[in-house]
């Protein structure tokens, strides 16, 4: 009997070793993980410019959209094959808020003009030259084709560097509508 209310004790000592007498301490408020531009869930950064045919473009014109980002260059061929499905998916799909930019690269000489070069393969959307900083305010392009698919809030839901079928993108897209 005497064991077990030492043991009995003894339980109750280890049990009340944690209670403290001390107030807890205020909740410290959570700090918003910083995520790096160019990767899933960063926004969709600012930009202004020209597009190849001189009309003013730029993000502010996007907000409330989902929205493709699309870097391409007229020497890529996976880019000349992927663009026209971009296209048809903004005819598909402009009327309930889906917008597609194309952000043209310029490391290499163009195989033709890029405005003959977008006639040519069907594609209406703004297209504007990619210069370095724009790259970088969309994290570096680390390959082309690259696709970017922003939701309403401008926030990345998805990345694609290389080609990427049609239908895959479009899977992707009717949700975000």
């Amino acid at each position: 009997m005497l064991r077990r209310r030492l043991l009995f004790l003894s339980l109750a000592a280890i049990g009340l070793a944690g209670c403290s007498q001390h107030p807890a301490s205020p909740p410290q408020p959570k700090k918003e993980a910083v995520i790096a531009a160019g990767e899933i869930g960063s926004r969709l950064p600012e930009f202004s410019l020209k597009d190849l045919q001189g009309r003013e473009i730029s993000s502010a014109d996007l907000r409330g959209k989902v929205v493709l980002i699309d870097f391409w260059a007229t020497w890529c061929q996976p880019c000349k094959k992927e663009m026209p499905g971009y296209q048809k998916l903004l005819d598909r799909y402009g009327s309930r808020g889906f917008a597609v930019v194309g952000f043209k690269f310029d490391i290499m000489m163009d195989m033709e003009d890029p405005v003959l070069f977008a006639k040519k393969i069907g594609v209406r959307y703004p297209l504007a030259v990619a210069a370095d900083d724009l790259k970088q305010k969309f994290g570096g392009i680390e390959g082309l084709p690259t696709t970017m698919l922003y939701d309403r809030q401008g926030i990345l839901r998805k990345k694609v560097i290389g080609y990427e079928y049609t239908e895959t993108i479009e899977s992707e897209l009717k949700p975000l509508l």
